[in-house]
C-alpha cells in the first residue's frame, strides 16, 4: 500500500542532471516538478510547497546557497527540508552547508542508491 503521495521539487541548471535525478526518483509516491535555476526554485516552491527540494549548488542567477537563505526567511518555506547537490566535497563547501541548515547533501557524481536512501531518508523524518 502507498502512503500519501510526497512532492518533490528538483532545480538544477544542467538538463541532464534534472532528468537523471527524476527518473531516479519516478515512484507512484513522488510528484516531482523541475526547476532549470535559481529564480525558479523559488518560484516553484511558492507555487508547489514541495514536501523535499533537491537543490543544486552551482547555478546561474541564484545559486543554491543563495537560494536556501531567501527560503530559510520566508516563514511558509522556512522548513522545507532541503537537499544540496554540488560538486564541491571540500572542507569549505562542507563548512559552508552545515551553516546553512540542510536535511544532506549528495557531491557529484553520486550514486543513484545513494539518492534513493537519502530522500527515503529525509521524507521519513
Amino acid at each position: 500500500m502507498v502512503g500519501p503521495v510526497k512532492t518533490i521539487l528538483i532545480a538544477d541548471d544542467e538538463e541532464d542532471l534534472r532528468l537523471l535525478v527524476q527518473v531516479t526518483l519516478e515512484h507512484p509516491s513522488y510528484r516531482i516538478f523541475t526547476a532549470i535555476d535559481g529564480c525558479a526554485a523559488i518560484e516553484a516552491v511558492f507555487t508547489h510547497i514541495p514536501d523535499l527540494l533537491i537543490l543544486d549548488w552551482m547555478m546561474p542567477g541564484l545559486n543554491g546557497c543563495e537560494v536556501v537563505k531567501k527560503l530559510r526567511l520566508n516563514s511558509e518555506t522556512a522548513r522545507i527540508p532541503i537537499v544540496m547537490l554540488t560538486a564541491k566535497g571540500g572542507l569549505d563547501a562542507r563548512e559552508q552547508m552545515a551553516s546553512l541548515d540542510l536535511a544532506g547533501y549528495l557531491v557529484k557524481p553520486f550514486s543513484p542508491l545513494a539518492l534513493i536512501q537519502k530522500v527515503r531518508e529525509v521524507l521519513a523524518s
